[in-house]
């Protein structure tokens, strides 16, 4: 369970920092082009990045103990990011026009139109995220081994040709998915 638990905290740590940071580079993104212009090539070469070559470069960075949530948030990011961006673009600049003229404050507009009209995207990246942040973190644990984490147990039963131990912890890495993924849908 301290295995679990290590990994878990993690690997989602850094999926909630990628959810927060990609939904405020997207509206500001979609409220300031200049932010958009600036990021486009950096969420471009991020996203075209192999997960290795980013685990590795963080593992010279960083400590290994934070390696599966900041592989994590890299890789997450550009999904949450263009999923919200793409979501704002694609309001109805009809129920924004109608907003206006019947003087909605902004606060009624994010919550009944903004978040109405982006939550279809967000719920799709959302889900992709997801499953990217659980390979890639625990793909991170693999190659930087941090003591207590499932990814560390990876590594053993490969060196050690322990089928039965592989066969369990991908189980339970599955499982854990599952589990978080219908948490995330009965969130949104």
């Amino acid at each position: 369970w301290e295995r679990v638990f290590f990994s878990y905290f993690h690997i989602m740590s850094g999926f909630f920092i990628a959810i927060f940071t990609g939904i405020v580079l997207a509206v500001l993104s979609y409220n300031f082009k200049v932010v958009k212009i600036l990021l486009h090539p950096l969420i471009a070469s991020i996203r075209s990045v192999p997960t290795a070559a980013v685990i590795i470069l963080f593992l010279i960075w960083t400590d290994v103990k934070n390696l599966s949530i900041l592989v994590s948030v890299f890789m997450t990011l550009p999904i949450i990011y263009v999923s919200i961006l793409k979501g704002l673009e694609e309001v109805d600049k009809n129920l924004l026009e109608m907003a206006k003229v019947f003087r909605i404050t902004a606060l009624k507009k994010i919550i009944y139109i903004y978040i109405s009209q982006i939550l279809p995207y967000f719920e799709s990246g959302g889900l992709n995220a997801l499953g990217i942040a659980w390979k890639s973190g625990i793909a991170a644990e693999v190659i930087g081994l941090p003591k207590f984490s499932i990814g560390e147990h990876l590594q053993q039963a490969k060196v050690y040709f322990d089928t039965a131990d592989l066969f369990a912890w991908t189980l339970v890495i599955i499982l854990l998915s599952t589990v978080l993924e219908k948490l995330v849908m009965a969130l949104i």
